[in-house]
């Protein structure tokens, strides 16, 4: 796992590293905005402000345009292998001109999932939306995917408050 968010200002000094760091970021975004077209309609669902509400729902097409954008842009991701100076883990990027059909940079509209189901036909999918430990399941999600590498523990403590919080939000009526 490589570190998408610049630690300090050290990791901004050599360009191969930064750039290193670029690369992942390009590559989180998408797989974050992909996430955020079912998170705000799950969350949208908890929301006790009208004015919340209308911000959460208005959110979504956003997201799906956030994510086709930094699709391809993750698809113009140089290749390049660095290696962190503070815990020494290489990452490499491949020449993503030349990889197969599957990894094609140009695909930034939505694709099959046969990975949920093979008896489905070839065609996009709408996930379902569930409100019970979304913000917690957004957020171990994005730890888990090494966004957060290097954060402190009281920036994990405040995520973990405001997830919990967002959780227990009821919607009146």
């Amino acid at each position: 796992q490589h570190t998408a968010i610049p630690r300090t200002d050290a990791d901004t000094s050599d360009p191969n590293f930064l750039q290193a760091i670029a690369n992942t970021a390009a590559f989180h975004f998408p797989t974050i905005e992909q996430g955020g077209n079912s998170l705000y309609p799950s969350m949208a669902q908890r929301a006790t402000s009208v004015e919340v509400l209308r911000i959460l729902i208005s959110i979504g097409p956003t997201e799906t345009m956030h994510f086709q954008t930094w699709s391809d842009k993750a698809g113009n991701a140089p290749q390049l292998t660095a290696v962190d100076p503070v815990t020494g883990v290489s990452v490499t990027f491949p020449d993503l001109d030349n990889v197969g059909e599957d990894l094609q940079k140009s695909l930034i509209m939505p694709e099959p999932c046969p990975f949920l189901s093979r008896n489905l036909p070839p065609c996009s999918i709408i996930r379902p939306t569930k409100t019970k430990g979304v913000a917690m399941g957004a957020l171990k999600f994005l730890t888990d995917m090494g966004l957060f590498i290097g954060q402190s523990p009281a920036f994990f403590a405040l995520m973990k408050r405001l997830a919990q919080a967002a959780d227990a939000a009821q919607r009146e009526g």
